[in-house]
């Protein structure tokens, strides 16, 4: 009984992070399209409340009930020698430093600013710059294709590293595209500031 307990907390987690990473990604393309600072700020709001309101609490449920399960059906330490589960490992560690890193840190001082160009009526320099670095651009792309190699790991349960590396260089790649052609759908008017 407590396997599918811990099962069952994983995957709600799981469905947490998935849908959580989602909706940031919508409100990340909104944000872009718009030219309105009120709208920009709605968005990055909205960013916000998914990231702290779903994908923090997932990620919560995802190493509590990771680590027992690990540690309790998979011979702790020994979970090391299975690609897929040693994998996934891997994987989450590397998401959860990053997301909240780099690509939380991003959107919570894309907050701040836009909060700042909410009070003078416009888009400030400070936020226009922000909206075009790429590294977190890259990062916030990154995030649903891991999850989706992560989950791919979990329920296919590969014996080799085969499926690992492959998802991770085709994870590397969609990020890249990603981060190239979704910023060129949404030219900003340089004149204008955005507004």
């Amino acid at each position: 009984m407590t396997y599918l307990i811990l099962k069952f907390v994983h995957i709600l987690g799981a469905i947490l992070i998935g849908g959580g990473l989602i909706a940031v990604w919508l409100c990340d393309l909104r944000s872009r399209q718009v030219r309105e600072i009120h709208q920009f700020s709605e968005a990055v709001r909205n960013v916000a409340v998914f990231y702290d309101g779903l994908v923090v609490p997932g990620a919560v449920l995802l190493f509590g009930s990771g680590t027992w399960l690990i540690v309790e059906f998979f011979g702790g330490w020994e979970f090391l020698a299975l690609p897929w589960l040693a994998g996934m490992v891997a994987l989450f560690l590397f998401e959860f430093v990053e997301g909240n890193t780099v690509t939380r840190l991003y959107f919570m001082r894309l907050l701040r600013l836009s909060r700042q160009a909410l009070a003078v009526g416009r888009f400030t320099p400070e936020l226009e710059q922000a909206r075009t670095e790429s590294v977190p651009t890259f990062t916030h792309f990154l995030d649903l294709p891991m999850l989706f190699l992560i989950v791919a790991l979990g329920a296919l349960k590969p014996q080799t590293w085969t499926l690992f590396y492959a998802g991770c260089i085709l994870s590397l790649v969609i990020a890249t595209a990603l981060t190239v052609y979704v910023p060129r759908l949404y030219p900003r008017d340089a004149e204008s500031g955005g507004e």
